[in-house]
């Protein structure tokens, strides 16, 4: 039964002219019938009217204007040369719903109007016997009632055809949309991960060359102090590999919510070691915290972490020899407060906005982006008599 449906749905003209096969047969019977019980012939006239009107039924799809213009030719011939009405006639409310439905506006408004003309029309010319004026008028109002039933009908599918096809357009703009939405949501995690690669590169890649130069200073005056550097490169390269793999593992796959191999991201329990290995390297760090510790936003950590790295690094790059630092992480009721400064001979305030002398990296701009994903602010340049400063507080709620 559903290979017949789906049949009949992909060849809608053989169903309507088998249909139109069966009104113009019923028509013949009723010509026929007609023929015995009255004295004037009706064939000559009325068997064109009934193949035009099958023809109609059968084609009613295909050109709906086309039929319909045909019904109303037919129509006027059935007047003009005295064809009463047959079976045959229903064609014409097929017409008109299809017109309604399917058609031009042009076309459903005169499908409309000619139903509605049709029944005054055929009672003004066959009037009913035996009926007097009121009683035609009551059998012409009770004719015009399919004619307008089937219009409404037909009008009726073709809103509902219209508020479908919007329904449907809606959900793919929808569709379009949630895809976009998601496309941009990846674009803004890796953007994220770009940034975490810098980080983790620029930190500890700068802790392996101040390293690997010291090891080459002392190398012949003291070989377990060149020792000691050298491990110190070793461990910090390891670390540098095990983010690079995660961090690029991620990238690679694009679904960084289903990778599995995830580990915690820092933060700011994580600064005595950051601080530790930074004095190692051998630029001197104080470090205190003020205010009562207490479990903070992952985003708020990350962020505080990333942005002491940052500024270390920078330190290393452009201080020079004998520059020192300090970091001040400082605990309020509704965020947490940083506080970076070093005492080197610094570098131009530009090249910090670049990231770095080579103008390559992030810098303040990475830093700055971090900053306003949480909804903090940032404070960065030269101190008075030399040095640089970097002041952030972030907010424990991100501000809407």
């Amino acid at each position: 039964m559903q290979r017949l449906y789906d049949f009949l749905r992909r060849h809608p003209t053989w169903v309507d002219g088998f249909w139109g096969l069966v009104l113009l047969g019923i028509s013949g019977i009723g010509l026929v019938a007609m023929a015995e019980g009255n004295s004037r012939d009706p064939r000559a006239a009325a068997i064109p009217v009934a193949l035009g009107l099958s023809l109609v039924i059968a084609l009613r799809r295909r050109a709906t204007e086309k039929m319909l213009v045909l019904a109303a030719v037919i129509g006027f011939l059935q007047l003009v040369f005295d064809v009463e009405t047959m079976p045959a006639n229903f064609a014409m409310l097929v017409i008109i719903y299809t017109a309604a439905a399917d058609a031009e506006r042009w076309a459903s408004r005169l499908a409309l109007i000619g139903g509605l003309c049709a029944a005054p029309l055929s009672m003004m010319r066959w009037p009913a016997e035996n009926a007097g004026a009121f009683g035609n008028v009551l059998f012409t109002i009770f004719q015009m009632v399919p004619f307008a039933l089937a219009w409404v009908l037909g009008d009726s599918i073709r809103t509902r055809r219209a508020y479908l096809a919007q329904l449907e357009e809606r959900a793919d703009r929808l569709e379009k949309e949630r895809e976009a939405q998601s496309k941009v949501a990846v674009a803004a995690e890796r953007a994220r991960i770009a940034r975490e690669l810098h980080d983790v590169v620029a930190h500890n890649v700068s802790v392996m060359v101040v390293q690997a130069d010291g090891a080459a200073y002392v190398m012949d005056t003291a070989p377990d102090q060149a020792k000691k550097a050298l491990e110190t490169i070793s461990g910090t390269g390891r670390q540098a590999l095990a983010e690079m793999r995660r961090l690029l593992g991620v990238l690679r796959t694009g679904e960084p919510e289903e990778s599995g191999e995830y580990v915690p991201q820092p933060d700011v329990e994580q600064l005595d070691e950051l601080i530790e290995q930074v004095r190692t390297a051998g630029l001197p760090v104080d470090f205190k915290v003020e205010g009562t510790p207490r479990p903070l936003p992952s985003g708020v950590e990350l962020t505080a972490y990333r942005i002491v790295q940052e500024a270390l690094t920078n330190t290393r790059k452009h201080g020079g020899e004998n520059a020192g630092a300090s970091v001040r992480l400082v605990y309020f009721d509704d965020g947490l407060g940083l506080l970076v400064e070093d005492d080197g001979k610094g570098a131009p305030h530009e090249l910090y906005e670049d990231g770095g002398a080579d103008g390559s990296g992030h810098g303040l701009i990475g830093m700055r982006e971090r900053v306003g994903m949480v909804g903090g602010t940032l404070d960065a340049g030269p101190r008075p008599g030399g040095g640089f400063r970097i002041s952030a507080l972030l907010p424990l709620k991100p501000a809407h």
